[in-house]
């Protein structure tokens, strides 16, 4: 059961909805998988016409008291049938961008996806179904409005999927949908799903407060509804983020009032509003809970495990059992009205389960949209430990052989393939990453073992882990076809050909390369006229110690035995060396250098394309460069005199946290 609705204008038409792009067609498509577009003279993947760093509008949402402010216009004036309307708020769509319906809660008012118009709005076409209260529309009606809409949009697009965003009572709605339409390219977005309405305690709850007024119920579900923790987390992060104290207290103190300054509201609605509404919601879970077996769609669950109104997480675990194509995703210390809390990101967590695509088939690179500036800080907070210890200090290679601080000689123009070399477990990915799109505004995408891309079927809320990271920055397993795509499309790629064998070295290993000897990355970049960078970095040696060496390992007893059953269960043999993790521990942190060296372009390099002896040279120069790099920053890196902890420390506490630590001059 879902909270009451925010805030639709209804004096003015301007403001309503802004003017659908289509209503049953689709936007005209693009002549390529992939647009790529030309912008300031370079050649870049245009993501469908959005940047990384997009503003998705989380860090600007409106608070609790513009949701009742609304939620009164809307009781006093709203009237008429129920209809589609697209939010305003929500923007212009990325081009083809796929349909997602909003199914609202059993308020019907659609409006509580406002905290996430803008965010979703970029990358869906957003339409928002609204259900005014005085409507009296039985439950299998709405199924029908919503599935005419879903099939006159699939015979428009037949591959193309459409996204059914349902909270509480709407996501019965959408189960529903899905059950009576299998083949149907249909995606479900389940936000605390009404099915297990039979199962709460509020039924009781309100048949007793139902002795005193309808008003009395609603006002006791609206308290039950409201999440106190959640606003003090906003608060605290908002004072976090730079925010003054006394303006993050003045908005906790709204939000908590908020339903007290318009306690009017219940005046307001019908007296039989009440009734109608958990009749409704009670047909609704009977309709999806008897037609479960019938959906086929993949299906999301949003589940809240502090819902005080349904027990959504024993719900949610119930519902999984049941689904075939159903992933879970819990929110810890959230409660019912989980798209109005702080800190819930919706648009990310379905970028993050691989659940956004524009055909029938998810593809890593054709779909991927990359990281907003609110998903960068998400990963920033996730990752601040690490960068604190590590400290990285970027340098790059000017064409004339100039070894500058920051990325300035890394290229503007794409396609460009990073090659370098791995530290243990992959620890340099997430600055590196993070330093592009800082610094340059370039997404990185990564080359990696298709270990690092499970399939999910549970997670939870707490921060972003590694796999999730990877999916946001654009990792693709490893392929020679994902490369190729990535190059097509004017992407920069970071490869690492030692791969897992140099990620998972043992003691006496590091910063040594442990490459293959093909040259198919060399000659893949002369296909595309790239241009490689080679790069080094060090530092895992300022940071952790391994314990033992790969043959102390195999000397063991049942040493051999226990390297093969690893091997074999990660899959993850080399032809002249299996591997195994032989355990670490942390030393009092140093820091990470990166270098990444003197272009080198491939235009023109037809050679290296019809002569093995090219690419051969040119794939040991790459090497020899790396190795040269490498040497480098480990001998100029004794020269810095903030290399450790304290200094850095110290030097940051008189000057500010988010200043630049000086590192050795070039």
């Amino acid at each position: 059961m879902a909270t009451l609705s925010p805030r639709l204008h209804t004096k003015a038409a301007a403001p309503l909805c802004r003017p659908r792009q289509r209503w049953h067609g689709s936007l005209e498509r693009t002549t390529s998988n992939y647009p790529v577009k030309k912008h300031a003279g370079r050649l870049q993947a245009s993501y469908r016409g959005l940047e990384a760093l997009y503003d998705d509008g989380y860090q600007t949402v409106k608070n609790l008291d513009y949701y009742y402010e609304s939620l009164g216009e809307l009781v006093e004036h709203d009237s008429g049938s129920v209809r589609w309307f697209c939010p305003v708020d929500a923007g212009s769509p990325i081009e083809d961008a796929p349909l997602m319906l909003y199914l609202p809660g059993v308020d019907g008012m659609g409006m509580g996806l406002f905290m996430h118009h803008k965010a979703l709005g970029r990358i869906f076409e957003l339409r928002c179904m609204h259900v005014p209260l005085h409507d009296r529309t039985p439950f299998e009606d709405l199924v029908i409005m919503v599935e005419d809409v879903v099939r006159k949009e699939h015979a428009t697009s037949p591959n193309k999927p459409i996204y059914l965003l349902g909270n509480s009572f709407g996501g019965c709605l959408a189960l529903a949908v899905a059950a009576r339409n299998p083949h149907i390219n249909l995606i479900l977005v389940l936000v605390n799903p009404a099915t297990s309405y039979e199962k709460s305690g509020i039924q009781q709850l309100l048949s007793f407060f139902s002795l005193f007024s309808d008003q009395a119920c609603m006002a006791v579900t609206a308290l039950l509804n409201y999440n106190i923790d959640n606003e003090v987390d906003m608060a605290v992060g908002s004072m976090l983020n730079g925010k003054h104290p006394l303006a993050a207290l003045n908005r906790l103190t709204n939000n908590m009032t908020s339903f007290l300054k318009h306690s009017n509201i219940l005046d307001k609605i019908p007296e039989d509003t009440l009734k109608w509404k958990m009749k409704q919601i009670k047909r609704a879970a009977s309709y999806a809970n008897y037609r479960l077996q019938s959906v086929q769609a993949e299906v999301l669950l949003l589940v809240s495990c502090a819902d005080r109104l349904l027990p959504s997480k024993d719900e949610g675990d119930r519902l999984q059992k049941l689904l075939p194509k159903c992933k879970i995703y819990f929110f810890e210390k959230h409660g019912h009205s989980l798209l109005l809390e702080y800190g819930v990101h919706v648009a990310s967590i379905i970028k993050c389960t691989d659940l956004y695509r524009h055909s029938r088939r998810y593809h890593r690179v054709f779909d991927y949209i990359p990281p907003s500036a609110t998903e960068l800080k998400e990963v920033d907070k996730a990752t601040c430990d690490l960068r604190f210890r590590t400290c990285p200090a970027m340098y790059s290679t000017l064409e004339d052989g100039t070894v500058v601080r920051g990325l300035a000689g890394v290229p503007q123009d794409g396609p460009v393939l990073l090659v370098g070399n791995h530290m243990l477990l992959g620890i340099e990915l997430i600055s590196l990453a993070a330093e592009f799109l800082r610094l340059k505004r370039v997404v990185v995408r990564g080359i990696a073992h298709p270990l690092l891309f499970p399939n999910k079927k549970r997670a939870w809320s707490e921060g972003h882990d590694f796999f999730d990271f990877l999916n946001l920055w654009g990792g693709v397993p490893m392929m020679y076809k994902s490369i190729y795509d990535l190059l097509g499309a004017g992407e920069f790629v970071l490869l690492y050909p030692g791969g897992h064998r140099e990620a998972l070295h043992c003691k006496g290993e590091e910063h040594r390369l442990f490459w293959p000897t093909q040259t198919e990355f060399v000659r893949l970049a002369a296909q595309f006229n790239a241009t490689i960078v080679p790069f080094g970095v060090v530092g895992e040696d300022d940071l952790l110690e391994l314990l033992c060496t790969f043959e102390d390992i195999r000397n063991a007893p049942f040493g051999k035995e226990m390297i093969q059953a690893y091997s074999n269960h990660l899959k993850l043999r080399d032809v002249d060396h299996e591997v195994f993790f032989p355990g670490l521990y942390l030393k009092m942190p140093g820091r990470f250098y990166y270098q990444f060296g003197k272009p080198i372009p491939t235009r023109g390099r037809q050679d290296v394309l019809t002569d093995k002896q090219a690419a051969h040279d040119l794939y040991m120069h790459v090497k020899s460069e790396v190795e040269r790099i490498i040497s480098y920053l480990l001998e100029k890196r004794v020269e810095d005199k903030y290399r450790s902890l304290i200094p850095r420390m110290l030097y940051q506490a008189a000057r500010g946290p988010t200043c630049q630590v000086p590192a050795f001059d070039p």
